[in-house]
């Protein structure tokens, strides 16, 4: 299904892979792992002929299903004046089928020749041998085991949130029933339910599989292969989930007892050769003997495995700001059906954080962007207090724009000399020579650590965070969530990361769509995966 022949990719200017080559079989199921910013997401999209090789050749064969992080894809950004379901439905062809067979439906009333009735009986059977009349049944069913209800499937792709149209664009895929799937973080937004029926989904499978994620440990015993990413190379790991992290492990050890070795034996050497240099013309001839095995030693010499570093972040303490930091009245909105919520009130107090809970679809993004001043309420108010300033996370990272390098982002929020910007990137584990790669190349876990940059160099006091660990690895989300712990401002966030939560230690929680305000407890932990 596929095949990449020594592949090279570039991502501004830097290799991230060179020469690899490997095959994705019929019934393979491959997890392509790595650091944040190791190239996965550039590879998955080269794989797919959405960006072309530095070098090589990647070969497909038969249906292909790709799964972009951005949910603004090229699929869903032609899908503006479709329904949600009918946008599902064209993942094998059936709207426009369906649209063929009214033409010729008409046309035969028009008139009924034996050639508009063999058409129309042609397009019938064409409709039925793509599975047209158990379509509607099958999209629903995909689409609730995607935490997508009937009523979000019924609206237009235009007013659904960012991660309502990566549930449409995932449901989309997999109702087409491609040969190859490629998926590039097919978990993030969904709840505990869907993850859970995604992975079963998966692991019956027939075709070929290649994913990326952060919850491959869901996927453990259906994952045939591993390719891990890292330092332009590609290694193989036969075997589950589990079997690679341990044979990893092995790998790991294996190369640092190594590497000691041989630096051990290149210092015991040069201490040699220096020993000998400027005695007598026997020794010196020793000593160069001794310089010429370093130097072999040196050029075939392994360096120590490179483990994923937790970032060292420090964020500012934020200005001082009134008692009230934010006060909510009523708020309602709606996408020219019923409400998503209304009459919404709270109010929040300086340093407190507030956590939105609510089902896929409730409302939280939209009650953000209201709060950001993206979008306008239908009714209400909402007001920030004296001294305030926010700062919007947004969970597709719709402030991070191809075409402008990072420092560029940087300073449409802070007039801060270059120097202090890098380090900013930096402190974010974004180095120095990334500084001016554009920024619409950096991978989903990238753009969040550019993201959180610029909020730390807008020194807000307000915080409005909509899914802030998305796309992270592990040392990245812990070290994330300790930096906003130790933080003083005010928050309302949203996530469906319990160790996020529980870190952050919430005042109280607000149940969307209902608009109902509680006291936060460890209680609701448990809940928060599902909501």
């Amino acid at each position: 299904m596929l095949q990449a022949r020594d592949l090279s990719v570039e991502v501004g200017g830097r290799l991230t892979l060179e020469g690899a080559s490997f095959t994705v079989a019929p019934g393979d199921k491959v997890g392509l792992v790595g650091r944040n910013g190791a190239g996965k997401t550039t590879l998955l999209g080269v794989l797919a002929g959405h960006a072309p090789a530095h070098g090589g050749q990647v070969v497909r064969r038969g249906a292909l299903g790709y799964l972009s992080q951005d949910p603004r894809s090229v699929r869903t950004a032609g899908a503006d004046g479709l329904s949600a379901l009918d946008h599902v439905l064209s993942g094998r062809g059936l709207d426009q089928l369906a649209v063929t067979i009214e033409k010729r439906r008409l046309a035969l009333e028009e008139d009924p020749s034996p050639r508009n009735v063999a058409r129309h009986a042609q397009a019938v059977d064409a409709f039925e041998l793509a599975g047209g009349w158990a379509a509607d049944a099958e999209v629903r069913r995909i689409a609730a085991g995607l935490g997508l209800p009937d009523d979000r499937l019924d609206r237009p792709v235009r007013v659904l949130s960012g991660g309502e149209r990566r549930r449409v664009e995932l449901a989309r895929i997999l109702f087409a029933g491609s040969d190859l799937l490629l998926l590039d973080e097919p978990t993030n937004h969904l709840d505990t339910d869907a993850k859970a029926w995604l992975m079963g989904f998966l692991a019956g499978y027939r075709g070929a599989l290649l994913v990326v994620s952060h919850d491959l440990g869901l996927l453990d015993e259906a994952i045939t292969r591993v390719l891990h990413l890292d330092a332009a190379r590609l290694v193989e790991y036969r075997g589950t989930y589990s079997q690679y992290r341990a044979a990893r492990e092995a790998d790991q050890a294996r190369q640092a007892k190594l590497a000691s070795a041989q630096a051990a034996e290149i210092k015991r050497l040069s201490s040699l050769a220096d020993a000998m240099r400027g005695q007598t013309q026997r020794r010196a001839r020793v000593a160069k003997s001794l310089d010429h095995r370093v130097a072999r030693l040196e050029a075939v010499a392994v360096s120590g495995p490179q483990r994923e570093q937790a970032l060292s972040l420090r964020l500012p303490e934020p200005p001082r700001a009134g008692r009230q930091v934010l006060e909510v009245a009523g708020l309602a909105k709606s996408y020219g059906g019923p409400p998503v919520f209304a009459d919404v009130s709270f109010d929040l107090g300086r340093g407190e954080r507030l956590l939105i809970m609510g089902l896929n679809g409730a409302g939280k993004t939209s009650l953000l962007r209201i709060l950001a001043g993206q979008i306008e309420a239908d009714a209400g108010t909402w007001r920030l207090g004296f001294g305030v300033s926010a700062g919007y996370y947004a969970q597709e990272h719709e402030g991070i724009v191809g075409g402008k390098d990072l420092l560029g982002h940087l300073r449409e929020q802070a007039d801060l000399p270059v120097g202090e910007l890098r380090a900013l990137l930096g402190m974010f584990g974004l180095p120095g020579e990334m500084a001016f790669q554009d920024a619409g190349t950096l991978s989903g876990g990238e753009k969040t650590k550019l993201a959180l940059a610029q909020l730390t160099a807008g020194r807000h006091n307000l915080l409005l965070l909509d899914e802030p660990t998305n796309n992270l690895d592990p040392p990245s989300r812990t070290s994330v969530a300790a930096a906003l712990a130790g933080w003083g401002g005010a928050m309302v966030l949203v996530s469906h990361d319990p160790d996020f939560v529980r870190e952050l230690a919430p005042q109280r929680v607000l149940l969307m769509p209902e608009g109902t305000l509680d006291h936060w407890s460890d209680d609701l932990l448990d809940l928060v995966a599902m909501a």
